[in-house]
């Protein structure tokens, strides 16, 4: 199982990578897999954008895992 995050795209940068923005904390992701824009909001797992997200699918998957944060 892969646990993917969420994040916004803040910047494209020239070698095939973006930065993510993750609540303040500003990554860089490979963007080989899928085609984004600034402000896509999108999931990262190891340092790979896998996956374009709505905005409220994003929100979603942060909620679930406060909620799971919560129970431990």
């Amino acid at each position: 199982m892969c646990v993917a995050i969420p994040g916004v795209i803040t910047q494209i940068n020239d070698n095939n990578t973006a930065t993510v923005d993750f609540n303040g904390n500003l990554v860089n992701a490979a963007t080989g897999l899928v085609d984004v824009s600034i402000g896509d909001n999108v999931l990262v797992h190891a340092g790979c954008i896998i996956q374009k997200v709505s905005k409220s699918e994003a929100e979603e998957i942060l909620d679930i895992f406060k909620e799971i944060e919560e129970l431990s």
